[in-house]
């Protein structure tokens, strides 16, 4: 069947959809008396349905990607022009785009040397968790082989990776995991643990605990988001990170920072981490790398450990024996070329910082009039708005209301996002992640959306 999307009724398509598509994240007993929701279209930052309604996309493709908006010829011209030349071999060789894109990743990147081409944001993580393991098997006797990661926090669907997810619902009916993961706790300050002052240095204590609870000389890593996303847009507190590298030297631990959704701009900078002065051992991305264009996702790690790889080249299982089918893509470091480049020429990481104060103002005079918003917190293009039942108590508010305020957006031709199925009970949050192309009328326009679906919703 031949597709004219140029034509008004698509409703073949439609049923095609409902008869044979398995949706993400969705519940499908709906669909078998509703149609479901199908996009045709996109522009900047609005989509277009079957039904030829326009949305304004908030949250970038539904899960942070799309930086740059939707419709940028010049990606797809770039991506054909490779495709035709050259569309693939697999990684075990080298190309053109793998080659230059590596290096211009590498120079936004100081510290940091080589890179790791694989397919999302799942498969990057898992490739460090691997090699975490096999550095403890080649270079610590089988120690140092257990991986930390934190409360509320999210690194990729795979069972490895999964066995990391700090969100509960996330990893729940999945199990049994494997084990040698071991979990520290969360740093969000506005539902804290300890009351104390410094609560980032004492959130990143906790951390220490942990480490010398379990034994230093049996952990390898420790991955962290830079934010955490979907567990509820948490910006860590002052000196959380400064703390956190001075406990990983300490106990010679390495430090790998899930950049999947912050990284190539979301925050401001080209990555989250480098807000904060940190040098990691490991930094992974997906997502906004070719801003959903093509498939693409890289582990980036220093010299220090590629080397650990390489130091006997006599050793038949001394390398790092992995490979990443889709990594050997042409597309994906070709779109991200380009992706880059009208990051840089637009000006879209100072667009972003602007924008994002833009963002966190509106909803700050939003938690003036509506009682039930009961934090703001963001970075960047990234944003997040609690909600609770009561303020005082910070009861979250019921999922099924915050899912009322995300539909109600969606009425109203805006696509806003909420945590979901992630945390047991605060479910509460709703995200906000516009491309970095906002503009102030679109960041007005969202949050309108909001205050109009709040009033509505909690009358």
């Amino acid at each position: 069947m031949t597709l004219d999307l140029t034509q008004n009724d698509i409703s073949d398509v439609v049923a095609a959809d409902r008869a044979h598509v398995w949706h993400h994240l969705s519940q499908h007993k709906p669909y078998e008396t509703t149609d479901p929701r199908v996009f045709v279209e996109g522009k900047g930052m609005r989509l277009w349905d079957a039904t030829g309604k326009e949305y304004l996309d908030a949250v970038s493709g539904g899960v942070w990607t799309v930086n740059v908006g939707y419709g940028r010829e010049s990606i797809a011209d770039a991506v054909r022009e490779q495709l035709v030349r050259l569309n693939y071999f697999a990684g075990a060789a080298g190309n053109v785009p793998c080659a230059l894109f590596a290096e211009k990743l590498i120079e936004k990147m100081p510290g940091l040397s080589r890179v790791y081409f694989s397919n999302s944001g799942s498969e990057a993580n898992e490739k460090v968790y691997k090699m975490v393991r096999q550095i403890s098997a080649r270079h610590h006797g089988g120690k140092k082989g257990k991986i930390l990661y934190r409360e509320r926090d999210y690194h990729g669907t795979t069972i490895g990776t999964l066995a990391t997810s700090g969100q509960a619902q996330r990893a729940e009916q999945y199990g049994p995991y494997p084990d040698g993961f071991v979990m520290v706790p969360h740093c969000l300050e506005y539902r804290k643990q300890w009351d104390v002052e410094a609560y980032g240095v004492r959130a990143a204590d906790a951390i220490e605990e942990v480490i010398l609870h379990e034994g230093p000389d049996s952990i390898g890593a420790l991955v962290l988001e830079p934010v955490t996303a979907g567990g509820g847009v948490i910006v860590p507190p002052e000196g959380y990170w400064q703390r956190v590298q001075e406990i990983c030297r300490k106990h010679d631990i390495l430090l790998h920072i899930d950049e999947v959704v912050c990284g190539l701009g979301r925050t401001g900078k080209w990555f989250g981490y480098q807000h904060y002065g940190i040098e990691p051992d490991f930094v992974t991305m997906a997502k906004g790398v070719a801003s959903g264009y093509a498939a693409i996702a890289c582990t980036v790690t220093t010299e220090r450990v590629f080397d650990m790889f390489k130091d006997d080249a006599s050793d038949p299982m001394g390398y790092f024996r992995d490979i990443s089918t889709f990594g050997g893509c042409t597309s994906g470091p070709v779109a991200a070329l380009e992706n880059m480049r009208i990051i840089e020429d637009e000006g879209l990481l100072e667009n972003t910082r602007l924008m994002g104060e833009r963002v966190l103002k509106n909803l700050r005079e939003l938690m003036d009039r509506h009682d039930v918003i009961g934090d703001v917190r963001g970075l960047g293009l990234f944003c997040g708005a609690e909600l609770v039942a009561d303020r005082d108590s910070k009861e979250p508010l019921e999922e099924k209301l915050v899912q009322a305020v995300v539909a109600d957006c969606m009425g109203q031709g805006v696509i806003i996002g909420a945590t979901n199925r992630s945390l047991h009970g605060l479910n509460n949050t709703l995200c906000l992640s516009p491309a970095l192309i906002a503009t102030a009328e679109d960041i007005d326009r969202i949050t309108d959306a909001i205050d109009a679906a709040l009033t509505r919703v909690m009358g």
